[in-house]
């Protein structure tokens, strides 16, 4: 019995391992099946993505051949460099003319040597009649990725002159840019502006006394540095040729004679107003005759200004504009009298400031402005003497504009003129019309 049952078991187990066995076997043959239909699947697609390969590489090929082969008529007239024939070769050009009419109590040869005594000599160059200031030509294009270039201008009775020419940077890293050329100094807040931008007819009375009509235009560079702070600061530093005839004088000293710095600084108080700040200082040797009739001054100046402006827009056709700069100036070295060959020293710390502000209501804006100099500071030693020339100069000033549209001002301007400290008031009256044409850079804000 025992023979018996265990030759059954081993029958049992003989038969149980072949069938499993058996499906094993089947199973291994299913896998390599399938995996050899995987692999073949694999193959085709490798096939067809070496395939599009190859046609994007000839068509690259094509492409570059296509471009190697465009030859110098098929390319645009005058165009060259990195661009070829982007529209960006093509600068944005306009022209904004300013002319106004001008009528005043005072004679006309006198207006034009209506000087502020113990300031300057320079008189008042307007005309009785029509004025025309300039048609200004405006050029600014990006020269490649890494120059921006400006070109300004004006054209006038006498002719042309270029005002402005400078490049500004565009790719310098760590908030850095370089301008260079010949620019409006980033000194004061009106100083960088052009005739067309100012809110009134002509400039504040402290430029006229310390900078001249046209301010600040200089050959030099300057370098700014724009910080990741939690709000807008610009610092900014100049080295300046020294030409400006009132403060310096172009034969001061073989340039450069000037340099400058200033901070300007941005802060939202809410959505709908701003307040912008901000400190400057200009410094060099000076050569000037505007002080007094056959004179001539040499020695160093330095003038320090401090800018303030709020603004309030709460929509587009409403809003308000309060701006005031106060100046400094620290004069001192030698006043020769051409006439009398004789040389005294002269030392002279004046100062000035202007309050403006004007109001808008759709397309009328209506504004204000007092300038006024000898505020804190009436200095004029001649010699170790002060000097007395009088009253303080200041200038109290209202006008009334419309604007048709961005493209248009009407402005009607009334000046009360007490400058020449003799007590005669100057009565101006002005008619301005600015209008523009063309496709013109934004203005700074």
């Amino acid at each position: 019995m025992k023979r018996k049952a265990l030759l059954g078991f081993l029958l049992i187990f003989f038969f149980v391992s072949e069938s499993f066995g058996s499906d094993i076997e089947s199973k291994i043959k299913n896998l390599e099946e399938v995996l050899k239909t995987q692999q073949k699947m694999i193959e085709e697609q490798q096939k067809v993505i070496n395939g599009l390969k190859d046609e994007l590489k000839t068509l690259k090929t094509q492409e570059s051949s296509k471009t190697e082969k465009i030859t110098e008529k098929e390319k645009p007239a005058g165009v060259s460099g990195l661009f070829g024939g982007s529209a960006l070769t093509n600068p944005n050009i306009s022209v904004v003319v300013n002319t106004f009419g001008y009528t005043s109590n005072i004679k006309g040869n006198e207006l034009e040597t209506r000087g502020m005594p113990g300031y300057s000599r320079l008189g008042i160059e307007k005309r009785k009649g029509f004025n025309l200031e300039s048609a200004e030509l405006f050029a600014f294009a990006p020269v490649d990725p890494y120059f921006n270039l400006y070109v300004t201008v004006p054209i006038t009775e006498e002719g042309a002159e270029l005002e402005e020419a400078y490049f500004v940077t565009t790719s310098l890293p760590h908030g850095l840019q370089l301008k260079g050329g010949k620019f409006k100094s980033g000194f004061g807040r009106l100083n960088a502006q052009h005739p067309h931008q100012w809110d009134f007819a002509d400039i504040a009375l402290p430029y006229r006394a310390f900078l001249g009509d046209e301010g600040i235009i200089e050959k030099g560079v300057q370098l700014t540095y724009l910080p990741p702070l939690p709000f807008y600061t610009l610092f900014g530093i100049e080295a300046l040729q020294g030409d400006n005839e009132v403060l310096f004088g172009s034969d001061a000293k073989s340039g450069p004679q000037a340099y400058s710095a200033f901070i300007k600084a941005s802060l939202d108080l809410e959505d709908n107003s701003t307040l912008l700040f901000g400190p400057s200082v200009i410094t060099g040797k000076t050569k000037t005759d505007s002080i007094a009739e056959n004179t001539e001054f040499r020695g160093d100046s330095t003038l320090y200004g401090f800018e303030l402006t709020y603004k309030w827009k709460p929509s587009k056709t409403r809003g308000l504009i309060l701006q005031s700069e106060y100046f400094l100036r620290h004069q001192k070295g030698n006043l020769e009298d051409t006439a009398l060959s004789t040389i005294e020293p002269l030392k002279r710390n004046q100062d000035g400031m202007y309050v403006q502000g004007i109001y808008q209501l759709n397309r009328w804006r209506l504004g204000a402005r007092y300038d006024i100099l000898d505020l804190f500071k009436d200095d004029y030693r001649l010699n170790g003497v002060s000097q007395d020339f009088g009253k303080k100069p200041w200038r109290a000033t209202g006008s009334l504009e419309f604007n048709p549209t961005e493209f248009s001002r009407i402005r009607l301007q009334y000046n009360h003129d007490r400058s020449r400290r003799d007590g005669k008031t100057n009565h101006e009256w002005l008619l301005q019309f600015v209008l523009g044409i063309g496709a013109h850079a934004a203005h700074p804000f």
